[in-house]
């Protein structure tokens, strides 16, 4: 299982690493232009960074197109940051529902990154309680600095990128 955060780098570099390796899982774990929807149907397996009506409806097109549904997860803004993607906590159970019944997608779970200024715990914990009371299966939260919090919260996915390849080279 693998995560990337930019579907342009992954569609150059994952379609010959899958002819070469069975079994990768790759999953979307960054922001999503609408204009990109189609490249991330085509190229992931779960997206992870499902924010918003307008998105969610174009995902549905593009996989309407391709005839492929990957998973999806609904990122939550659960530090209601505004210059961070995700939807509202206050709205969380209304979207997952616009999302299935309107747009059809398979929402599996649910995804958040904290605020780096706060205390995680509490974000992972409203996290694991929407997911609970939504009956959805998969939590995705937690970085390469929290993720054993995340872990003894609910996680069932964490995102360990940096501990494992070191950090990210700015552009």
């Amino acid at each position: 299982m693998f995560g990337e955060n930019r579907v342009q780098e992954a569609a150059s570099k994952w379609p010959a690493l899958r002819e070469d390796f069975d079994g990768i899982e790759l999953h979307l774990i960054g922001p999503l232009q609408t204009n990109k929807a189609e490249e991330a149907v085509a190229n992931f397996d779960i997206i992870q960074s499902v924010d918003r009506p307008k998105l969610a409806a174009k995902l549905a097109t593009a996989m309407d197109k391709l005839g492929k549904r990957p998973d999806c997860l609904v990122q939550v803004n659960t530090g209601e940051e505004e210059q961070k993607a995700g939807i509202s906590p206050h709205a969380v159970e209304d979207f997952v529902t616009q999302c299935r019944e309107e747009f059809g997608l398979s929402v599996t779970g649910l995804m958040c990154i904290p605020p780096a200024s706060d205390y995680p715990a509490p974000h992972f914990a409203l996290l694991h309680k929407f997911a609970n009371d939504l009956s959805l299966p998969v939590i995705s939260m937690g970085m390469s600095a929290d993720y054993e919090m995340a872990c003894q919260l609910g996680a069932t996915h964490v995102r360990v990128g940096s501990a494992i390849f070191g950090q990210r080279p700015l552009a």
